[in-house]
């Protein structure tokens, strides 16, 4: 299994969080999407990530990635 982690930006409630698990969750080879709000951080497990896609995914629902 893959992982693939993110630093992300404008993560900050529950609502945020959801909307990161539910939309990159979606995506095809997503077995996990754990957000750590305290660390602007979003880790992806599953089998086969194209970690350009997942960060596009997650720009397109408003955090993007950091960076850093």
């Amino acid at each position: 299994m893959q992982s693939e982690t993110f630093k992300i930006e404008n993560v900050r409630c529950s609502g945020c969080v959801k909307t990161i698990v539910e939309g990159v969750g979606s995506l095809p080879g997503v077995a996990s999407v754990t957000v750590t709000v305290e660390d602007d951080e979003v880790t992806i497990l599953g089998d086969g990530l194209s970690r350009a896609s997942l960060a596009a995914k997650l720009a397109e629902l408003g955090y993007p990635e950091t960076g850093g």
